[in-house]
């Protein structure tokens, strides 16, 4: 038998198998005979130990987070409904006004659905454990409308006085809207090099509403003039966009929402 293969052996037979309540705590059953080992199976059966030590606190670690954050949702959950009771049977001096009552329902659905949304990713990271990925932006729908928008410096020549060269391009993609109609803003703007000096020039993204985000002051217009001149849940608008064939979550749009009282404010 090599030594790793005797190393993990005795590091099987020596310790109790962990569960889920143990996670912090382990023990050997029956100490092994270290005076078996080299010293290079020693090393490797501290290396197994540490090993398992550090995914145990890892594990532990990551319970603590998802512990904490459900008690934060209860919390705020627990105080949103003691609103609703309060408006539907609370005294009339009590009762919320229209706009309490929009800003409440707003912040309910933007409850929801990040509840739902951690349902979903503690349910697949308890199923298969797989290597965490950036979030990615789901595109645009390749089927609508786009107009392209270009945006190159106001000179070609460089600040040295050499002319330049373009050299590539950056494509930005945003989401507008105009009633009844989606269509699609592609931003583009050229790179441009000076062979000479080497510099690269680029003509800047004009101002956002929100920054780095896909939605247009048209699109976001119209989200707001549906939930507050229409009275269009947030909800009920998820649903409309997706029959055209765009996907926007009810929790994008009570961000949007958000983020433009903000800026009104």
């Amino acid at each position: 038998m090599s030594g790793t293969d005797l190393a993990a052996r005795l590091f099987a037979d020596a310790l109790i198998p962990l569960s889920p309540a143990g996670w912090h705590t382990w023990r050997m059953k029956t100490p092994p005979d270290l005076s078996q080992l080299t010293p290079d199976q020693l090393r490797h059966l501290a290396a197994t130990l540490m090993s398992q030590v550090e995914q145990q606190e890892q594990a532990l670690a990551q319970s603590q987070k998802t512990l904490r954050h459900t008690e934060q949702v209860n919390q705020k959950l627990s105080y949103e409904l003691a609103l609703l009771k309060r408006h539907a049977f609370g005294k009339r001096s009590e009762q919320l006004n229209v706009l309490q009552i929009s800003l409440l329902d707003e912040v309910v659905d933007a409850d929801i659905a990040a509840i739902e949304t951690e349902l979903e990713d503690l349910k697949l990271a308890s199923a298969t454990p797989t290597p965490k990925k950036a979030p990615k932006r789901a595109p645009l729908p390749p089927e609508l409308p786009r107009t392209e928008i270009h945006h190159d410096p106001e000179n070609d020549l460089c600040a040295c006085g050499c002319q330049l060269r373009r050299i590539g391009e950056e494509i930005s993609e945003k989401l507008d809207y105009t009633p009844g109609v989606f269509h699609v803003e592609r931003h583009i703007r050229g790179k441009w090099v000076c062979d000479q000096c080497e510099t690269l020039t680029q003509a800047p993204m004009p101002a956002q509403i929100i920054d780095k985000g896909i939605p247009t002051a048209g699109l976001l217009a119209q989200v707001l003039i549906a939930k507050y001149a229409d009275h269009l849940p947030l909800y009920r608008q998820e649903q409309i966009f997706a029959r055209a064939g765009v996907a926007i979550p009810r929790s994008t749009l009570a961000e949007w929402v958000g983020v433009c009282g903000v800026e009104l404010w």
